[in-house]
């Protein structure tokens, strides 16, 4: 994957840009990024057709693919798991008594006493999966889940563990999951970015958009952005209404210039893979024109699936659109959807500090119904044979109390759960401690779920790389193992 020295001086032109042909495709970010963005171009090459993956692999790069498209449910703050999945009698038992966790064990405060879980639980499905009353849609669907029980994170701080999640790195300037996804297997369709982010409708999360850089990779597989309850979803699509003298005419003659200002740049600025990043940009925008609007109207959806959704539900209409408006798009071709519960700050998400009582249902009923709905709504259309689910959070919460009724950060264990194209339904890998204080068996760590997502892509994570500053990079570092036992 490694891209090498350009050694072809062909001559080409395409879209008013001129200069050796190989040069230009390696100087798009190398490898299948910069490939992606010369089929983006309308140009065809020899060395596209070697590194494209092949339909013997069913999509795979380096094996068969079970999986063509994924969506990505990541629920922004730290999801107390003894709340919602972890069922731990343990806590009811010893509730209100203190334990010795060690004085160093919470992150932002003095550990309190033990504080069972405030909702009801009940075993739901042929698996008989214990699910708290916080989640009583997604509990109906647990049949169809793989659980991670055990997951790890190497810090309790929001900032790092965030990046950790999404990058495999604790520290920013590192490319995320759906980064290297479209770097290594491109797109599936000229209309749509390969890497679509719908954000929570109030805002970013911690690390902004961070959490969906391409880090060193080419800019082109950057996360594009779209928020599908705002005014304008997609920013600067289309010219403002104010703008009369912008006609077809006009932006015609606007983008041969910027062709001219383009190629003149890109000559003088070899191997800067933001001109091809702003020029595959403008390409892809021109074609978002027409198929922007037609995948965000969800009026082409029937009341049934609307309200499948939870969009006639005030408490999760926004979530569920975005769930909606994810399927529509993995339908249409895009190939990796992140889509996000809660922003950055101390409330209105996941990061329930003071009152897990008052605090978790809030933000629990905002996605439950939607998400319950996404499930059933793939399975009913078949998108569950090749497409990937993932639930996950940056880390859990603690066993005992802050303040009165809160809980703070907690690194040493949480759940993830996966479903769909190539996943085991009903299994469960790993097992946290009596407390759900620390991951007790078969830990998993993000470079092991990193590597099975890509697994079942076709990708063999240690071999998906990209020289930076004279290192192979990967997405798993120097970690990270398939979790065999979830698969089907």
């Amino acid at each position: 994957m490694t891209a090498p020295a350009p050694d072809d001086s062909r001559e080409f032109i395409a879209h008013g840009l001129t200069g050796p042909r190989r040069k230009f495709l390696w100087n798009a970010g190398g490898g299948l990024a910069g490939l992606a963005l010369a089929h983006l171009l309308g140009v065809g090459d020899s060395q596209a057709a070697e590194n494209t993956p092949r339909a013997d692999l069913n999509g795979g790069l380096h094996h068969r693919a079970q999986v063509k498209r994924v969506i990505q449910l990541f629920m922004n703050g730290g999801v107390s798991q003894m709340d919602t999945f972890d069922y731990k009698p343990e806590l009811q038992k010893r509730h209100g008594q203190k334990v010795d966790f060690g004085l160093k064990a919470a992150v932002t405060s003095v550990p309190g006493n033990i504080m069972q879980c405030p909702f009801p639980w009940k075993q739901y499905g042929e698996t008989g999966r214990w699910v708290s009353a916080a989640l009583p849609h997604m509990a109906e669907c647990v049949d169809d889940l793989a659980f991670l029980m055990a997951m790890q994170s190497k810090t309790n701080v929001h900032g790092p563990a965030s990046y950790l999640q999404n990058t495999g790195f604790l520290t920013p300037g590192f490319p995320c999951l759906g980064a290297w996804i479209s770097y290594g297997l491109g797109r599936l369709t000229d209309n749509l970015p390969t890497f679509v982010v719908l954000p929570d409708s109030r805002g970013l999360p911690y690390n902004q958009a961070g959490n969906f850089s391409s880090g060193f990779l080419p800019v082109s597989n950057q996360g594009t952005i779209i928020r599908p309850t705002a005014p304008v979803p997609v920013s600067d699509l289309f010219p403002p209404t104010s703008a009369k003298f912008i006609n077809p005419a006009s932006e015609s003659d606007a983008q041969s210039l910027l062709r001219t200002l383009n190629a003149d740049h890109l000559r003088d600025n070899p191997g800067d893979s933001r001109l091809e990043a702003r020029i595959a940009s403008y390409e892809l925008a021109a074609k978002m024109q027409l198929s922007a609007p037609e995948v965000l109207n969800l009026a082409e959806e029937s009341s049934a699936t609307q309200s499948l959704y939870g969009l006639d539900d005030k408490v999760c209409a926004d979530f569920g659109r975005n769930c909606l408006t994810a399927r529509r798009m993995i339908e249409r071709g895009v190939r990796f959807v992140q889509v996000w519960s809660g922003m950055g700050g101390p409330k209105g998400n996941w990061d329930n500090h003071t009152d897990i009582p008052n605090e978790l249902p809030f933000i629990a009923n905002s996605v439950d119904k939607p998400i319950a709905g996404l499930i059933r709504d793939l399975k009913s259309r078949g998108l569950f044979e090749d497409t990937l689910l993932i639930w996950t959070t940056e880390f859990g919460r603690m066993p005992f109390t802050q303040g009165s009724t809160g809980r703070d950060h907690n690194g040493g264990t949480f759940v993830t759960w996966l479903a769909g194209a190539g996943i085991q339904a009903g299994a469960t890998f790993g097992e946290s401690d009596e407390f759900s204080y620390k991951a007790a068996r078969d830990t998993t760590m993000c470079y092991d779920l990193h590597a099975t997502i890509l697994h079942l892509l076709g990708v063999d994570h240690q071999k998906l790389t990209f020289r930076h500053n004279g290192v192979d990079r990967r997405l798993t570092d120097v970690h990270g193992s398939v979790i065999a036992e979830i698969l089907s």
